[in-house]
Formats: C-alpha cells, sequence, structure tokens
C-alpha cells in the first residue's frame, strides 16, 4: 500500500510520501533554495508541502511563478486538487486580464499563480506590493538570468519583502558555473539541494527512460541545393584563414566563426580598417552556416522559414543585403518555394509513430522541432498515419504569416492531448518546459539540440508516470551529429557545477529534520512521524558496513622488492648537497 503526507492544509491521499522530498521540503524551509531533481521526480510536490506549512505558520500571502501561460493555469488545477483552501480559493494572473482589473485581484487571494512578466510590470506600476508575501515559489529558475522578466521579478521581491524566502526548482540550471552563480544571486539562495537519478534514496521512484539516437540519410537533392553554399561558405573562410581571422584547425563552425568575429572587432579597435571588411565577409559565413544546417538538418520548409524571416526582418546592414540580393540566394528561393518536403527525417518520423500506434493504439507521443514550418509539415505529414490524432502546439506570436496559439488555446490543447481527444502532440520549445503529460510513453527530437537546458526539459515530457522512450533524430554528415555530443557534454558537466556552486554558499545552520514536525505520514493504516518515515527510509538505502574484514592478507616476501630505501644514501642526508 503506498504511503501519503499528512497535514493540516493538505488534502488526504493527494501527495504520496517520498523520503527525497521531505527532506527537500526540511531545507526549503530552513531558508532560501534552489531544488534540482531529475525531471518527473516530483519538484512541484515539494512546492505543494512547502506551502501548505506556510500558509499555516503566518498571515502572509505566497506567489508563484511560472514562465508560461499554459504551465501557470496547470499549476493552478492542480493547486486545487492538492491543497486545502478555507478561504479565498487560488487564483492565476496573466497579461490576459487588464492591468486595471488586476490591481484588486492582487490581494484577493493568498495564493496567486502568475507570469513573472505581470509580477514584474504590475511591480514597476507600483500596482503590487511583495512586501508581505512570506513565499515565492519559482518553476523552471533556470530562466533567471539575464534580462528575463523570471530574474527580475525575483530580484524585486527579494528587495521588497520584509522576510524573503524562495524556493527554486528546475531539473536543468546549467553547465557552467557562472550561470548557476547568476541564478542563485538574483533569487538570493543560501543553499543547493541536489538529487541525481543514481541516489539509492530515489530508486523506485523513477521511470526507466531508454533513449535512442536514429541516423539518417540526407537526400542527394537537397546536398545538391547545400553543395553551392558550402563553396561559397569555405572561399570566405579560407580567405579568412590568409588575414589571420580565421584561426580554428578541421570544419568550419559556429564557433570558428564567432572567433573570427571577435578578431575582426579588435582589429578595427587597433585602427586596422581591412576589420570592416572582413566582419561582412564572416556575417556572410554565418548565415551561409544557418543556411546549409537548415537544409541539412530540418528540411525545405525550416529553410524557407529562414530565408522569409530574414525578408521580413528588413536587415539594413549592408551585409545582409547583398546576401539577399546574391544570385545563388535568389535561385534557392525559388527552388525551394516550388518543392515539397522531402527530407527523411519525415518519413523517419511517420515510421515511428506508426509502429508505436501499431504496438498501442493508446499511446501518446509527443514530437518536437525547433521551426513552426516543420511542425506544420510533421502535423501534415501524420494526418493519415493510421491511429493518430494530430494536434499542433507552438506559441502565441504570429510569424510570419502563420498564427499563434493563445493561452486559451494552448490549454485547450494540452487538455485534448491528456483526455485522448489528440494522441500526437507537434510542439515547438513552448511545450518543452514543465509541462506534466502523464502518459506521454514516447517522445521524438526532430532535432538534436546543443543546450543541455533544453535537452533534459524535452526528455522529461515521458517517463513522468511508466516506462518512456525518447528518440533523436541526426542526419548523417551533419551539425546534428556534433551537437547531440555537446548536448552529452554539457550535460555530464552539470552536476558537478551545482555542487561546486553549492559549496561556495554561505548555508545558515540547520537541525536536520527540524521543519518537518507538522507532517506525518499514513502508510498501510498507521500514522508516523514524518521525520520517522525519512529516518526509516535513510536506514534501508545505508550502505552495508561488514564489522568483520573477511578479505585474505596475502603474505608478502620482502625479498621481492630488492633492498631497504634506507640503504640508498645516509641517514640524515636530505639532497645531492649533502651526498
Amino acid at each position: 500500500m503506498s504511503a501519503f503526507i499528512v497535514h493540516p492544509c493538505l488534502e488526504p491521499l493527494a501527495i504520496g510520501a517520498r523520503a527525497y522530498q521531505l527532506q527537500a521540503l526540511d531545507e526549503s524551509i530552513a531558508g532560501s533554495m534552489l531544488l534540482v531533481l531529475p525531471t518527473a521526480a516530483g519538484k512541484t510536490a515539494v512546492a505543494w508541502m512547502a506551502i501548505a506549512e506556510m500558509m499555516r505558520k503566518n498571515d502572509g500571502w505566497i506567489l508563484f511563478i511560472a514562465p508560461t501561460v499554459a504551465l501557470v493555469n496547470q499549476h493552478l488545477e492542480n493547486a486545487k486538487e492538492t491543497l486545502q483552501l478555507h478561504n479565498n480559493g487560488p487564483i492565476a494572473l496573466s497579461g490576459q486580464q487588464l492591468a486595471a482589473k488586476r490591481e484588486s485581484l492582487w490581494t484577493s487571494s493568498k495564493l496567486i499563480f502568475a507570469t513573472p512578466q505581470v509580477v514584474r510590470n504590475d511591480v514597476k506600476k507600483g500596482v503590487l506590493s511583495l512586501e508581505d508575501c512570506s513565499l515565492l515559489v519559482v518553476d523552471e529558475a533556470h530562466h533567471c538570468t539575464g534580462e528575463h522578466a523570471m530574474a527580475e521579478a525575483a530580484e524585486m521581491y527579494v528587495s521588497q519583502s520584509k522576510s524573503p524566502l524562495v524556493l527554486a526548482t528546475t531539473a536543468s540550471p546549467g553547465s557552467r558555473q557562472e550561470r548557476i552563480r547568476e541564478i542563485c544571486c538574483r533569487l538570493g539562495i543560501e543553499r543547493i539541494h541536489l538529487r541525481t537519478s543514481d541516489d539509492p534514496i530515489m530508486s523506485g521512484h523513477l521511470s526507466e527512460l531508454g533513449i535512442t539516437e536514429t541516423k539518417v540519410t540526407v537526400p542527394e537533392i537537397i546536398r545538391e541545393l547545400a553543395e553551392p553554399l558550402k563553396i561559397w561558405q569555405q572561399g570566405i573562410v579560407d580567405g579568412e584563414r590568409r588575414t589571420g581571422r580565421y584561426v580554428l584547425p578541421g570544419q568550419i563552425s559556429q564557433h570558428g566563426l564567432s572567433n573570427a568575429m571577435e578578431r575582426a572587432q579588435m582589429a578595427i579597435s587597433r585602427g586596422d580598417s581591412s576589420g570592416y571588411r572582413s566582419m561582412s565577409q564572416i556575417a556572410t559565413a554565418m548565415r551561409l552556416h544557418h543556411m546549409i544546417n537548415h537544409l541539412l538538418c530540418q528540411g525545405i520548409a525550416a529553410s524557407r522559414q529562414f530565408l522569409k524571416r530574414m525578408r521580413a526582418e528588413g536587415n539594413k546592414s549592408k551585409s545582409a543585403k547583398d546576401f539577399l540580393k546574391d544570385g545563388r540566394i535568389s535561385r534557392l528561393e525559388d527552388i525551394l518555394e516550388g518543392m515539397d518536403e522531402s527530407h527523411s527525417k519525415i518519413g523517419a518520423v511517420r515510421r515511428l509513430v506508426s509502429e508505436r500506434m501499431r504496438r498501442d493504439d493508446k499511446a501518446k507521443i509527443i514530437v518536437f522541432a525547433n521551426y513552426r514550418d516543420t511542425v506544420s509539415i510533421l502535423s501534415g505529414a501524420l494526418e493519415d498515419v493510421k491511429g493518430c490524432r494530430v494536434s499542433e502546439f507552438v506559441g502565441q506570436a504570429s510569424k510570419w504569416g502563420a498564427e499563434g496559439l493563445s493561452p486559451k488555446q494552448q490549454v485547450d490543447r494540452l487538455q485534448d492531448f491528456r483526455s485522448g481527444n489528440s494522441n500526437v502532440l507537434v510542439a515547438t520549445s513552448v511545450g518543452e518546459e514543465g509541462l506534466d503529460i502523464p502518459s506521454a510513453d514516447l517522445v521524438i527530437f526532430y532535432e538534436p539540440i546543443s543546450s543541455e537546458i533544453r535537452t533534459i526539459q524535452r526528455r522529461g515530457r515521458t517517463g513522468r508516470r511508466r516506462e518512456g522512450e525518447v528518440v533523436v533524430l541526426i542526419a548523417e554528415g551533419t551539425r546534428d551529429e556534433g551537437a547531440r555530443a555537446a548536448a552529452a557534454k554539457r550535460e555530464s558537466f552539470m552536476h558537478k557545477s551545482v555542487r561546486r556552486v553549492g559549496r561556495e554558499l554561505q548555508r545558515p545552520h540547520h537541525v536536520d529534520l527540524s521543519n518537518l514536525a507538522e507532517f506525518d505520514v499514513f502508510e498501510s493504516g498507521v500514522t508516523i512521524s514524518a521525520t520517522d518515515f525519512v529516518l526509516n527510509e535513510r536506514e534501508k538505502h545505508n550502505p552495508e558496513i561488514n564489522e568483520v574484514d573477511e578479505n585474505e592478507i596475502a603474505e608478502v616476501n620482502k625479498d621481492e622488492f630488492g633492498p631497504s630505501p634506507t640503504s640508498f644514501r645516509p641517514t640524515g642526508q636530505t639532497g645531492l648537497e649533502e651526498f
């Protein structure tokens, strides 16, 4: 029989008892904390327990921010099922409500879910005060860098609240220590709580996740389209090598081009006017790099979108205008306009989806692609696959003639997927983060991505309730191969970086399990304290240590090792000068 958490502000049987979650909860109440757990390990359950305890302890209100409207609404619905809210129920605020109406809404509930943009904007306008906010929960906290609204909203809370307490959660804070330090600084983090999937205390709580790489051959017609662009780019790079601007060996890469651009800028700063021409040439090489990768790794539709975007943005730089005026680009545009999608990845997606549907007609599948045009092509290609009920999931903005989805439409499409009205969701990056889509048992990456953060987020859309599978499509002989390797390398560095930054933080003193007094665990008709439950689980997973060393001691023959080192030099001699 399962064990469940008991607390005055939690619904009965709403949260399953897991020792690692209770340990994280204990630390989160002791001070502002960054919680790093694998996807589907229950970060939100820790947040619900922290919210319940803070509601019991004080009269302040609680703010929960998440990066998208769909995610905000998802958390709101889950809160209604999990928390006992006897007075005013929780509400969700986003840009859908007019600013004038939001002013009264901010004081209408003790628990508010909101997008960070709304929090930031209303604080700046004086509509919202965070002074009495007793807890800020930050979901997908890896966004708290740079000029992101989430980072700015968190900083406003830390500076305004009488006694700030932050619980920030993420599965993927990044692999660079500088980025993790910035997240901690912006959020006022005092401690980091990290658990990995190989932690013994998490055994039995995470579904198995199989990851398969499927290589596809790029059609010859697409390689022929890319060849003139590769020759053009190679000519530019060869010229920049002769000037000493492009210096990295091996194949042309984005990193090499960026390095060359920096060298050109340095030349200009030294008064070398030839740097201007190099900057223009390297900028063209960068555009060619993107165009070649779109053709080889994405396909016809994404390549068309890339060129349309360049024209729609109305680039005013001379290099951009020259690029679009070049006859090779004009001819390519004309050819692409009259072509149907022919990339092998389309057929691979159809095959994978068809096979899964044939094995399990109740299967739910998510296909991720970087570009909306690719999403549209994939959606059309899957419509006639037997058993498929396809739905597209994209962002809100309308781009280059492609309509976005309103927040309500996003919520409706996710609900359709959950309920089974649709069983194949084709999504852009907007579907990567946090969305709890039960029983999605197959995720297909149309392309690998070099970002370890986005890779972890995408992968986390499956295996949340049962065994899941991830298939990554890789176009042979393209940047796909390098992107997959880069993401794997960065992910392996991530946990090391998190631990190093965690050791740097000034962790305030905390008595172990001292914040669990109001929590109990109900199991098999018996209720025990949460503290005892955690201690019992720790005891189960502690490594066994034998009191007696049963290893045989081998007898050593001293003669095998030759003369004693003491015979090499006189006693007291410490160096050659004393020889």
